[in-house]
């Protein structure tokens, strides 16, 4: 799968997961095709899905964050007035933007900015013009996730 084609099925289902099980489809499977035991790095394509995934965060349109429980979660732009307009259900660290780095050691390194700095003008005008009901209808899914990991279910 190429980055575009990658791209297209994030904005088609509007939140997946990178790389961790879940509720949402998990975007390294989605690359390769198929399922992956253990740790995508260990796969026979661990290099192309690097690849799309460095593609990938240079796109403006997808914010990474630890949106599902705690997981990183990639969510397509069409989402982010609804996340905006009820910012308030969500934790602070839950909207922050993430990216990884890897450092010349080989070292991982995850960086963050705060949902508050990185939000484009653009999208806050539209969450003022969208009505609650509207955005919560919008995210309903990840809604339903958020509220059962803080039930512990």
């Amino acid at each position: 799968m190429t980055a575009d084609q990658a791209l297209a099925f994030i904005e088609e289902h509007g939140v997946v997961l990178l790389a961790a099980r879940g509720p949402f489809p998990r975007l390294v499977e989605v690359i390769v095709g198929e399922p992956i035991r253990g740790s995508w790095w260990a796969h026979p394509h661990s290099h192309g899905i690097f690849a799309v995934l460095q593609q990938l965060e240079k796109s403006a349109d997808l914010l990474q964050c630890r949106l599902v429980a705690g997981k990183v979660t990639v969510v397509h732009r069409r989402l982010w007035p609804a996340l905006l307009r009820l910012a308030d259900r969500f934790a602070p660290q839950q909207l922050a933007r993430i990216h990884q780095e890897h450092t010349p050691s080989g070292r991982h390194v995850s960086r963050s900015v705060e949902f508050a700095a990185w939000v484009p003008e653009p999208v806050r005008r539209a969450a003022r013009s969208l009505d609650a009901q509207e955005a919560e209808r919008i995210l309903s899914p990840i809604l339903t996730c958020v509220e059962r990991a803080v039930r512990g279910k």
